[in-house]
């Protein structure tokens, strides 16, 4: 009787797999997030939650081409968002940024590194420099739950998914991208 073990995919491969799937559902997350706040009357993080989750959608998709560059397929398991009440969807969120800014991210960029993949590394520390602004966003707002009912918008980087409440910059601080080639979403 002969078996036949499959090799494991490489630390990198698990990571962009890992960060694929964690990103197509904070991209679904985050959009049910923004439902219910506005639904609650909170415009302002109801757009925020909407930048933030193109955010995310960049992210997989930039994940998603270095994983087909490897050979590699990007599947993802989008499970049913968890939907509370503005305040603990801005707490759950922060969270979740927060792991990825201090553990995840990291952990995987010193991971390609050591591996001198550098399409990984390029889409982790585009995704890790997205991630602490959104933690810092998040935290803003809902420092400030109250004050969030108005309308407005977020800038979203189409290459890198870089998040800001303003365009005071003329270049992504995160890829050079030019300021005029933000998304706005509202």
């Amino acid at each position: 009787m002969s078996t036949s073990t499959q090799p494991s995919p490489d630390p990198t491969m698990k990571n962009l797999l890992t960060a694929f799937n964690g990103e197509s559902n904070a991209h679904v997350r985050y959009a049910a997030f923004a439902k219910k706040a506005d639904e609650e009357g909170y415009h302002q993080v109801a757009s925020l939650f909407r930048a933030a989750s193109r955010a995310e959608q960049i992210h997989a998709t930039s994940h998603a081409a270095v994983i087909c560059k490897l050979g590699g397929s990007p599947e993802a398991a989008i499970e049913v968002p968890e939907v509370r009440s503005t305040r603990e969807n801005l707490q759950a969120a922060i969270a979740g940024e927060e792991y990825e800014r201090d553990v995840m991210y990291p952990e995987f960029i010193r991971q390609a590194d050591a591996q001198q993949q550098a399409a990984a590394l390029r889409t982790f520390r585009n995704a890790l420099a997205a991630e602490a602004e959104h933690a810092r966003l998040y935290t803003a707002a809902l420092a400030n739950l109250e004050n969030m009912r108005t309308k407005t918008s977020y800038y979203v980087c189409s290459v890198c998914g870089y998040t800001a409440d303003q365009l005071t910059f003329e270049r992504c601080p995160v890829c050079n991208l030019p300021g005029e080639k933000f998304e706005a979403i509202s």
